[in-house]
């Protein structure tokens, strides 16, 4: 897939989470699998732009390339001079956010809110295209409400505006994130336009992302919180999609080297005091489903100090190790 002239290596992209896809988590997303890594969104109020939330959300160093970064905001000046912005820092692709759902985001009418006023709309895309030399795409959900599926429409203004790509959420904004995600609207969207669409929500498994393929025809799927605690997911999806084959789960050692990684990448990206927060938040991810892992996240999330993390992790997936060996050797 195309988006400008940056070509995917394939057709899996990691949704843009707040939080969530910082850079240690993109880099490690596209190592296993993503052939496109979204940003956390980044604001587009100039007062913010000289934070240390924001100065990491625009710390490019190393990733792949094409290197997206998701604006959020509703006044389209504020939007251009945003995408302007992130260009400069090293964006080579600025998504537009018109699907997070967030009350703190739709109560300033930005996010997911946006759609109910498609006027608007048209300005912004207008303004982000024209300010910046980057392809410019957006992610959209089905529409604001179950009477109000306007993603068809919004679809066209977009190709019109001359956005490249397009990510649409299977659900409303009124849903939030509950009930299941709806494919019917993503399948209306990609016939109505030629850019590439790009389906998303409730992709949990490999046999589900080849479904919501078959049955949209999109171009891509999305994947956001199924990657959580999970990265090796697109590894999976990938392989699925090329063999129709299921990759076995993969270890606890291979688990356990991973975490370590992603943890120590985690402490030299935010420091000792918001790493260890940061960490807490991972590990209670990668250790769903885990025997023992209930109780060793109780004990986790109490550590005072990074090397107290680092320790109880080498503690609590030694012991797995060992207790597979042993049952192996049984």
């Amino acid at each position: 897939m195309n988006i400008g002239p940056y070509r995917l290596p394939n057709n899996l992209v990691l949704a843009p989470m707040a939080g969530v896809t910082d850079r240690p988590f993109r880099q490690l997303c596209r190592r296993h699998g993503a052939g496109l890594a979204v940003s956390e969104m980044v604001s587009s109020n100039a007062l913010l732009w000289g934070s240390e939330k924001t100065r990491r959300r625009t710390d490019h160093a190393g990733e792949a390339e094409p290197r997206s970064v998701q604006i959020m905001g509703a006044d389209p000046a504020m939007m251009a001079e945003a995408a302007r912005y992130n260009a400069d820092q090293g964006a080579q692709i600025i998504d537009i956010n018109m699907g997070c759902p967030a009350k703190k985001v739709c109560n300033v009418a930005a996010g997911s809110a946006l759609l109910r006023d498609e006027p608007l709309v048209a300005r912004i895309l207008e303004a982000v295209v024209t300010a910046v030399a980057v392809p410019v795409t957006l992610k959209i959900r089905t529409g604001w409400d179950h009477d109000h599926r306007n993603g068809v429409r919004i679809a066209r203004l977009a190709q019109a505006c001359g956005i490249q790509a397009l990510a649409v959420h299977g659900r409303t904004r009124a849903d939030g994130y509950r009930g299941e995600a709806e494919y019917d609207t993503i399948r209306a969207i990609k016939a109505e336009v030629s850019i590439p669409v790009i389906a998303n929500g409730d992709i949990r498994t490999p046999r589900r992302a080849r479904e919501v393929l078959e049955h949209t025809g999109a171009d891509a799927i999305m994947i956001g919180r199924a990657a959580q605690g999970r990265p090796w997911i697109f590894r999976e999806v990938a392989h699925y999609l090329a063999t129709g084959q299921e990759l076995p789960a993969p270890p606890a050692a291979e688990v356990h080297a991973l975490v370590r990684e992603h943890l120590e990448a985690i402490y030299a990206f935010y420091g000792e005091r918001t790493g260890l927060l940061m960490a807490r938040k991972h590990v209670s991810w990668y250790t769903r489903g885990l025997a023992g892992g209930a109780a060793f996240r109780e004990w986790f999330n109490r550590l005072a100090g990074i090397e107290e993390q680092r320790t109880h992790i080498e503690s609590f997936f030694g012991e797995l190790e060992l207790k597979r060996t042993r049952s192996m050797a049984a």
